[in-house]
């Protein structure tokens, strides 16, 4: 009996083509995993293309549901953008992938895991990453890192491969985009995208929505409530989270909110561009964002930010089953115990409009706020606030003027640079001996002004 390798299957040119291409170079029994995180249509006739292609079996498992609330939404409440646009849309599935790919090699009694990632990718060390902290066991097979075995280079090649199995593909390689799609996202790249100076074809690109141009002249208005940082309801119904995602999508596509073009830098060193829908995330996180606003403290709020920066970074690089992740989701989660409330938006032409913000727990206090005065806030409070925090300010203009006063200001030959280059130690010492005297003719002005004073 072969052995077992799951292969990580998305329907794919490059998948398709590695299901033949185990078979012959290592004779494996190839089981096709498929991890439904929201695809939609692309999985439509999966089954019957991985066995035509040589699969003993395939997985479909749905796990959309799992994702929006165990990926997504820790990401959503950490404010985690990578590289201050993208929303993380891949990097946030693949772990999930992985531990499923782990889970069924472990059903199947599978020796070996192979997925299509190339060599340049993101994708390879997430996938790797991931695998090797749930079953370092497993052996992994990366076709595009085996130029001894593999010889498909090209998209070309590829389909003339599957051609000669007699494999039907429904695309072809010069009109079509490399694409990733999940409940979150879609992303696009090649073709005419390979090149930044090139502008993205939208017409032909979109597949969420349309570009803010030709979106509908009248402003559409949502309203999303939270519970604890989590969506319960959008317009007023209650629904689970990947539902919402899927409802917001739809909503924030057709008013083309969430397009982005965007230049990233690679895990592995080099850049790449591409063309990101993210309507419903982009929807979302501007809700949450604006709810935190109104319920977190200042220095929360702040150092929150440094957090959900790390935990972009963390997540990007395949990181998740780590001892950090885990650390940034426990602090994050601590803070959303008051971010509930209801918040309105309005979406016209690829913005997203702030209509009102409401919580229990709000820290905004209309009394103390508003420009009328009133019993909550003394004005002359903020006497001694400026004085006290402008302390450090006052203290240097002080030393400085009593400086110039004493007649003995440094001198700025002292810092000169070709005196130091030529002369260092001459230069250093006579530093030393001004900066001496200065002080101590500083600190007799300061104590005389204050004797004064007295």
């Amino acid at each position: 009996m072969s052995e077992k390798v799951i292969l990580a299957y998305s329907g794919g040119l490059d998948t398709t083509a590695i299901i033949p291409w185990l078979k012959e170079t290592y004779g494996y029994d190839v089981v096709c995993c498929c991890i439904d995180v929201g695809q939609g249509n692309e999985l439509e006739d999966l089954d019957q293309r991985a066995i035509s292609c040589g699969a003993s079996k395939l997985y479909i498992e749905n796990l959309t549901n799992e994702f929006a609330d165990d990926y997504i939404m820790p990401c959503v409440k950490a404010g985690a953008v990578y590289e201050n646009s993208y929303l993380l849309g891949t990097s946030m599935a693949r772990p999930l992938i992985a531990k499923k790919l782990v889970e069924v090699a472990h059903r199947e009694g599978a020796v070996a895991i192979c997925h299509g990632a190339t060599g340049k990718g993101n994708d390879q060390v997430r996938f790797e990453l991931g695998i090797k902290a749930l079953d370092p066991s497993l052996k992994i097979i990366a076709p595009w890192r085996d130029p001894e075995h593999w010889k498909l280079n090209s998209r070309e090649e590829e389909i003339d491969y599957c051609s000669a199995h007699g494999i039907d593909l429904p695309f072809d390689a010069k009109h079509s985009y490399s694409r990733d799609r999940n409940l979150w996202h879609i992303s696009h790249e090649g073709l005419e995208l390979e090149d930044p100076a090139n502008e993205p074809n939208y017409d032909d690109l979109l597949v969420l929505g349309v570009s803010p141009k030709k979106a509908p002249d009248e402003a559409t208005e949502i309203t999303l409530d939270f519970v604890k940082g989590t969506p319960v309801s959008l317009n007023g119904k209650k629904m689970r989270v990947a539902k919402i995602i899927e409802e917001l999508n739809k909503v924030g596509g057709a008013n083309g909110v969430g397009i982005i073009d965007i230049v990233e830098n690679r895990v592995v060193g080099m850049k790449s561009r591409g063309v990101y829908e993210t309507p419903g995330g982009t929807i979302l996180m501007a809700a949450h964002t604006q709810l935190e606003e109104l319920v977190l403290d200042r220095d929360t709020l702040a150092y929150k930010k440094g957090i959900g920066d790390k935990f972009a970074d963390v997540v990007y690089e395949g990181k998740w089953f780590t001892p950090l992740r885990e650390a940034l989701q426990a602090f994050v989660e601590s803070t959303q115990q008051y971010v509930t409330g209801t918040v309105k938006l309005k979406l016209y032409k690829g913005n997203i409009i702030k209509a009102g913000t409401t919580s229990p727990y709000s820290l905004y206090n209309e009394s103390i706020a508003s420009f009328t005065t009133g019993d909550l806030y003394d004005h002359r409070d903020a006497s001694g606030f400026i004085n006290l925090f402008g302390l450090s300010l006052k203290v240097r203009a002080m030393m400085l003027d009593a400086a110039k006063k004493s007649g003995n200001p440094i001198s700025d030959d002292i810092y000169m640079g070709d005196a130091i280059i030529n002369n260092p130690e001459s230069v250093f010492d006579k530093a030393d001996v001004k900066l001496n005297e200065q002080y101590q003719k500083t600190a007799d002005k300061v104590a005389e002004i204050e004797a004064k004073k007295n």
